[in-house]
């Protein structure tokens, strides 16, 4: 009997043991990701410019993050650069850090049309045109605002739109963050200049993959439900364009 209690004892200590450790590993991982907001919301602190929309791309998950007031809005699929992250001259590489938008270039022009020299040429592609990766539709170029990305501007690092919608979701570009079309017409219509953007090689927080935005039931425009991009659960809500 005596043994019997032993056993007993010790088998609950390990259950209450097993018990404790869950709770440690879910509250290690809510901490985790809570950190990581946090850092975000650090990041943007020292921002308090016009623009109310944020951007974060994570090159780790392949997507874009809108944020309007600190709230995220909306998530696109976006490809970095497929020679990595950084900021050499020459490397075709994705910068990291925060940057700004500088500049919009190809405001009205139809979807689809190329740009040469960021001037558009006339021609117009569909999408996944065999053979032909320019850039296309609109441009918004990016200078950097740290130490780390301080030669984005004159690397020309843009966003703009892609041709090549079937590889989103991959690092396949040459050092510019790439988005569908008709994303980066919304991205372009809802962002003004000077917008902040932080390019982090880290995964996002579960809190930004799944987005559910404020008002979502509401009628407003929708994310584009064809195939690449993700509109949030239980929603098709994403933000209204605000004035260029």
């Amino acid at each position: 009997m005596l043994i019997f209690s032993c056993n007993f004892s010790e088998n609950k200590y390990a259950f209450h043991t097993y018990k404790l450790s869950i709770f440690l590993c879910m509250l290690k991982k809510k901490f985790a990701s809570f950190i990581t907001l946090s850092l975000i919301a650090l990041v943007f602190a020292g921002c308090a410019v016009i623009p109310k929309e944020k951007v974060v791309v994570s090159a780790a998950d392949q997507k874009m993050v809108l944020l309007r007031d600190g709230l995220p809005v909306c998530i696109y699929p976006i490809s970095t650069s497929k020679f990595g992250l950084g900021d050499r001259p020459g490397s075709y590489a994705t910068p990291i850090g925060l940057l700004r938008v500088k500049q919009k270039i190809g405001d009205s022009v139809k979807p689809g049309t190329v740009f040469k020299g960021r001037k558009p040429t006339g021609e117009i592609l569909p999408v996944d045109a065999p053979g032909r990766d320019p850039i296309v539709t609109r441009i918004l170029w990016l200078e950097g605002l740290e130490e780390r990305n301080k030669n984005a501007f004159k690397r020309y690092i843009y966003i703009h739109g892609t041709p090549e919608e079937r590889n989103l979701g991959r690092a396949v570009s040459f050092g510019c963050v790439r988005m569908r079309s008709r994303d980066v017409i919304d991205l372009f219509n809802t962002v003004p200049e000077n917008t902040r953007i932080l390019i982090t090689p880290n995964s996002l927080p579960a809190e930004l993959k799944h987005i559910r935005p404020p008002g979502s039931e509401k009628k407003t425009k929708k994310c584009a439900p064809e195939k690449n991009e993700q509109c949030p659960p239980s929603s098709s809500a994403c933000p209204k364009p605000a004035s260029r």
